[in-house]
């Protein structure tokens, strides 16, 4: 634990952490000093002379002297209220006036208001060049004082160093590190130079131009016309931050990163913090649309669109029985909107067939981390992660899947943490790595087992751990025993030394930490991917222990946990209880009230397979594009076409709103109330900023709607009703509350108890396996289930892109469209050479399953014999090009590896849109 100092500042007795400044001891006493240089999330450096202040008699500068016990510190003499005026007037001499003009929201302006310095005291003559280049940053070089926290931001918390400061003297000005326009520059839209900028030279285009998160939150009588401040949390991927939404008149001013964010730490990345213009494009859905007799889909009112919902699952029930009936649920719901979903199924059309996305990503991370520790959630709460001393990254591009979590895993490489990737692609932290292991997609069960190998043969495990609390350690090391640095090898495609370099790196750390994503999960055998990766952790004692901070998955969207955890799966209740477990049923009955059905229902595949076969009578699909993001699209759409009924709740019309019989209009994040899950089992409370588009409704008021014309009272009338009905339903969430969230901040669970903490960090005391072991998985390496050949000679990786999310929906109906307009194809210039394809170049991408058109791009990123694409542009096809190949434990599909051939010159039948 940090210890604690005393001092004095202008008489009045104050506390601080250990490592604090005078600057942080001066805040501590209500006092507020101008410090233009210093931000809190950066480093110091004193470079302003703005903060000056005596400390024992000295003059120094606040922000770059530590607190020191028993210091006296002076602030209030008007001879220091006079260097600092003299200093901030020195710098606003060569600034324009209307820097300091009585609406501005800067920093700089704020404090020449306090000391009384005026428009009159900056004498710049203004007209210097702009930089509008970018959708999202603006530079005003007038502007510049060149205090340099941009360029930290960029360095010390973002990690991507693309600012600098050019010139000499007066002239010293930020710029892009490239030297040409902002948008040619290596920026990736985060936006933290625009909310550390204290004076506006770096801003953000639009209403809310200026607002910074340090100005907008600050406890000062308000200006009439200030923004109202809403706290929520984002929607985008399952990192979590959270977020300030400033909201003028009714309408977004700007989305900041919350300074105390209990995960980003006031940090954001380009969709979090400027991708909401999707909220009001025109594409918005805003009223029920029903499929009429002529095929055309028409607006209808909400009464007339539920009571027909109601009316065709009464008769598929009736004619078919409950089965016949399905449900997909939402990773962008709420926690409360899947609760309210899996109770619609399973007490009023009785079935369990109802399934979320997990399916398609995380279903592997579950049945794994399951069988190997009890739980289905990572291990250790991030802020832990971070001071690892080793960082195991494996299968995940954080740098743009997740760049919140991304660049706080770069700052801990950068400050000494040792650093092994493990990615067939050359992914953004792999620049750092100590060791960068390349294996051949699907070889992943191989390249840990080899890990292992090297752990044992070389005695970096914890006995005493494996003595008192594995499992299976003697059929494991047998297994082992035969997997080589040399077999591995030839396996993988990974160097031995390389093998041997990276295991020693972790087994031989005092803290080391996993970090994995969907390259290790979305795999033929993904579940025993995550059970072999498990595996290394058990090894060293490194979970549930002092020793280390366990393993832990990167989740892909928002609510991707929350959505499971809620029993939004065809086998489990709220708070993983089994539906096949009598005592679990029971306790959901007598909460809701009504019989629970015993047998699991239908998975994802199951329920396309199932309406192909004429068995699936009616279909609700909450807020996933199925078309788009599922594998084998061809199959997804003949199993649409063949559903009697589907319905479809939509922000836009998709691929798959297009093909139901029915579309409601949703909400999106920024119009709900409720709360999400993050990839490290936080539960974090979301809050309407704005209100839904036209007649658009919430998922959680739309199953009521159709609850109500079926003749059912779902109860829970509230989201915070919802999450306090599923307290009582699963213990694993008994002590949470919307109550409890409202005035702690974001709560881990298990959180079993109200009066008790959350669970950061878990299996402390024992594992949550019925024998309270660790199991280690003796699983032998089995193959992908597609392999290149003379046809198909190619093997493809799907990912994402840093400026899209998922399926696209949301971000390409922004700005951050015009960060990234269409959809490459990474392919290494060896192969493109061989192929005769350049760079740009429209090519057609062919596999045994499907055809995609992309646009080329020549990266040494990717290996000779791979090519890498996202999916976040559904009209280039690219989840047709996918196998049918699932997980045989969870149905997860083979995303990572498809076998495929890419011809030259060949582009899209018409340009890829917005569908």
């Amino acid at each position: 634990m940090t210890g604690t100092l005393t001092l004095e500042v202008d008489g009045r007795i104050v506390v601080v952490a250990e490592g604090a400044s005078l600057l942080d001891a001066v805040g501590a006493a209500g006092v507020e000093l101008p410090a233009l240089c210093s931000d809190s999330r950066l480093s110091p450096v004193g470079s302003c002379r703005t903060c000056l202040v005596r400390a024992e008699g000295r003059l120094v500068a606040a922000c770059v002297t530590p607190a020191a016990a028993g210091t006296r510190v002076s602030t209030g003499a008007d001879e220091l209220v006079d260097l600092r005026r003299d200093a901030v007037r020195t710098i606003v001499s060569d600034l324009p006036p209307h820097a300091l003009g009585p609406r501005v929201p800067s920093e700089l302006a704020r404090v020449c208001r306090d000391l009384g310095i005026g428009p009159e005291d900056a004498h710049g003559d203004g007209g210097g060049e702009r930089d509008d280049s970018h959708p999202y940053v603006h530079l005003d070089r007038d502007l510049c004082i060149a205090c340099g926290r941009c360029v930290r931001m960029c360095a010390e918390v973002q990690g991507t160093f693309a600012l600098t400061l050019t010139g000499r003297g007066a002239d010293t000005v930020v710029a892009p590190g490239t030297g040409g326009p902002w948008a040619e520059s290596d920026c990736v839209a985060c936006g933290g130079c625009v909310d550390t900028c204290p004076t506006g030279a770096v801003t953000h285009p639009g209403g809310g131009s200026g607002l910074t998160s340090g100005e907008l939150l600050r406890v000062v009588p308000r200006d009439a016309d200030a923004p109202d401040v809403v706290r929520t949390t984002c929607g985008f991927c399952g990192v979590g931050c959270t977020l300030d939404v400033a909201v003028r008149d009714g309408a977004i001013a700007a989305v900041l990163p919350a300074r105390d964010g209990s995960v980003n730490h006031g940090h954001a990345c380009v969709k979090g913090r400027f991708a909401h213009g999707f909220a009001v494009s025109g594409e918005r859905l805003t009223t029920p649309l029903m499929r009429c007799e002529d095929g055309r889909l028409e607006p209808v009112t909400w009464d007339a669109a539920a009571a027909h919902v109601a009316q065709r699952l009464a008769g598929a029930i009736a004619g078919h029985g409950p089965d016949s009936v399905a449900a997909i649920s939402s990773a962008r719901a709420t926690n409360e909107e899947n609760y309210l979903f899996q109770k619609f199924l399973r007490t009023v059309v009785g079935t369990n067939n109802i399934d979320n996305c997990s399916r398609l990503c995380h279903a592997p991370s579950a049945a794994g981390l399951v069988a190997s520790f009890g739980l289905s959630g990572g291990t250790d709460t991030f802020d832990d992660v971070v001071r690892a001393d080793c960082l195991l990254v494996v299968g995940a591009n954080p740098v743009e899947a997740h760049p919140v979590v991304g660049a706080r895993l770069l700052q801990s490489a950068l400050r000494g943490a040792r650093l092994v990737v493990a990615d067939p692609r050359e992914v953004g932290l792999a620049r750092y790595a100590d060791v960068h292991l390349r294996p051949r997609p699907g070889t992943n069960v191989a390249l840990f087992h080899g890990l292992a190998h090297v752990l044992l043969a070389e005695d970096l495990v914890d006995h005493r751990f494996l003595r008192e609390r594995a499992g299976g350690v003697t059929e494991l090391a047998e297994l082992v025993a035969s997997y080589t640095p040399e077999q591995v090898a030839r396996l993988t495609g990974v160097p031995a030394a390389d093998l041997v370099t990276a295991a020693r790196l972790y087994g031989r750390a005092g803290h080391p930490a996993i970090v994995y994503g969907l390259g290790v999960t979305e795999h033929l055998h993904g579940t025993d991917g995550v059970r072999t990766l498990a595996n290394l952790a058990v090894l060293r004692g490194a979970v549930g222990t002092d020793h280390g901070y366990g393993v832990n998955p990167l989740r892909g969207q928002n609510n991707v946990q929350g959505a499971s955890d809620m029993g939004a799966l065809p086998d489990l209740l709220p708070g993983y209880a089994k539906v096949t477990d009598p005592a679990a049923r029971a306790r959901a009955e007598a909460v809701w009230g009504g019989a629970v059905p015993a047998r699991p229902g239908l998975r994802i595949p199951d329920m396309f397979a199932a309406a192909r076969a004429g068995t699936l009578q009616a279909l609700w699909v909450l807020g996933e594009d199925v078309c788009a993001t599922d594998p084998d699209t061809g199959n997804v759409e003949r199993a649409l076409e063949a559903c009697p009924f589907v319905v479809c709740s939509e922000l836009f019309l998709s691929r798959t709103a297009r093909h139901a019989d029915l579309v409601l209009p949703a909400a999106s994040w920024l119009e709900k109330d409720g709360t999400f899950v993050n990839f490290d089992r936080r539960f974090q409370r979301v809050r309407p900023a704005i209100l839904p588009p036209g007649q658009a409704h919430t998922d959680f008021a739309a199953l009521h709607a159709v609850a109500s014309a079926m003749g059912y009272d779902l109860g829970c009338p509230t989201p915070a009703a919802a999450l306090a009905e599923c307290a009582r339903t699963a213990p694993l969430f008994a002590g949470l509350s919307h109550e409890r969230l409202d005035r702690e901040g974001a709560v881990a669970w298990p959180c079993p108890d109200p009066a008790g903490p959350g669970t950061p960090k878990l299996y402390q005391e024992h594992f949550a396996t019925p024998d309270g072991l660790a199991h280690l998985a003796a699983v032998p390496y089995l193959p992908p289930g597609e392999a290149p050949d003379d046809d198909y000679p190619l093997i493809l990786v799907t990912g994402r892109r840093w400026a899209h999310y998922n399926s696209g929906n949301m971000t390409r109906r922004s700005g951050n469209l015009g960060l990234a307009p269409v959809d490459q194809l990474d392919l290494h210039p060896d192969d493109a050479g061989r192929l005769g394809i350049l760079d740009g170049e429209p090519v057609a991408v062919e596999s045994r399953h499907g055809r995609a058109h992309l646009t080329a791009r020549l990266t040494s990123e990717t290996a000779p014999g791979q090519v890498f694409c996202a999916f976040h542009f559904p009209a280039s096809g690219v989840n047709r090009l996918t196998s049918g190949h699932t997980d045989p434990v969870t149905s997860c599909p083979e995303y990572k590896v498809t076998a495929v051939r890419v011809i030259a010159g060949e582009g899209m039948p018409r340009r890829a849109g917005r569908a």
